[in-house]
């Protein structure tokens, strides 16, 4: 028996979950909550049409309305950003921890844009239709996004005083 066409959109879904929630259990529970909905909803897809957009839709969607729904909650249990596995060098995994960190205090409308676009690797027009905004948001997000990003581990580097030596 062939496995269902959502299967396959799993592990992209799990890595935006985990850029949005920034937990690894927050965001199992994300993915758990947008594939129930999206399979209680899957006669709504249209076939044709972007599956993929569509789950990422579903997931932003969810991710929203838990955030309106527990946005005292959060503040008052903010954790540190997560843990990110230690490549071969001690630099690399300064690298690593640093951008980690840096994305974790974006905004989550910059970060969902940066992640969509970056790591997803989808079109302005996907992002778009994914997050139902127009395409000059997405620019626009995906912009300042970067430039909060660059300040972040700028102002990291400078922060600790440390120089690369070679």
């Amino acid at each position: 028996m062939a496995e269902h066409p959502i299967v396959e959109h799993i592990p992209r879904l799990r890595r935006y979950a985990r850029a949005l929630a920034g937990d690894r259990y927050a965001a199992d529970d994300l993915v758990q909550d947008t594939l129930e909905r999206a399979w209680s909803k899957y006669h709504l897809w249209r076939p044709g049409t972007d599956l993929r957009a569509w789950l990422f839709a579903i997931m932003h969607n969810v991710f929203v309305n838990q955030v309106r729904t527990r946005r005292v909650l959060l503040e008052e249990t903010m954790e540190e950003p997560p843990a990110t596995a230690v490549r071969p060098t001690q630099q690399d995994g300064i690298e690593v921890s640093d951008l980690s960190r840096a994305v974790s205090l974006l905004s989550a409308e910059h970060r969902e844009v940066l992640m969509l676009v970056a790591v997803e690797e989808m079109k302005y027009e996907e992002v778009s239709s994914t997050l139902g905004i127009p395409i000059g948001t997405v620019m626009s997000r995906l912009s300042r996004a970067r430039e909060k990003l660059r300040q972040h581990i700028d102002h990291g580097t400078q922060a600790s005083g440390l120089k690369v030596v070679k």
